[in-house]
């Protein structure tokens, strides 16, 4: 009896057991940290890209962005979209690592009706719109699969993706 009473209060390991117990939490709120970080990054890389496009393909001329059409340099669209610039050259590096394709970018143009009203004769859009009967905006859209850090170790999560889409007038500079 004297010999487990004298085992229940020896206190020497009692660190190293908590630290045994405590640790596989703490590495998996570490990683979780890391992981939920380089998520967001992408999704913020994969945002502005997106946006840029869009600006991008919103400064082309009004006779390459025709409405309900294909936009007549949607691989430069596409290019600054996925690089960051319209001319890619051998060498160049998408911006995220695991951007491989063009395809997963979509771009779409549709128009507004900017026909003059029947009894004002105003149109809905001025400006650079005031001639046209139509106001033609792009839509570029990406859905890019995520590639994610835990791949590293193993674990993989398949079917997630950074999807990002962003609108704009085209003003025909």
């Amino acid at each position: 009896m004297g010999l487990i009473r004298r085992l229940a209060s020896e206190e020497r390991g009692t660190a190293a057991a908590e630290t045994a117990m405590v640790t596989p939490l703490l590495l998996i709120l570490m990683f979780g940290a890391l992981e939920t970080g380089n998520f967001f990054l992408d999704e913020h890389v994969v945002v502005k890209a997106v946006r840029d496009g869009a600006r991008y393909a919103a400064r082309q001329n009004f006779g390459s962005m025709p409405c309900d059409g294909t936009a007549a340099d949607e691989e430069a669209i596409k290019n600054q979209v996925r690089f960051g610039t319209p001319a890619v050259a051998d060498g160049d590096q998408p911006l995220l690592r695991y951007w491989t394709s063009n395809d997963t970018i979509t771009v779409t143009i549709q128009c507004a009706d900017n026909s003059a009203d029947a009894t004002t004769g105003e149109r809905p859009f001025a400006g650079v719109y005031t001639a046209r009967d139509d106001v033609p905006y792009v839509t570029v859209s990406a859905t890019v699969p995520y590639s994610p850090l835990a791949r590293l170790i193993g674990l993989d999560f398949d079917g997630l993706s950074v999807t990002a889409s962003n609108q704009a007038p085209v003003v025909g500079i």
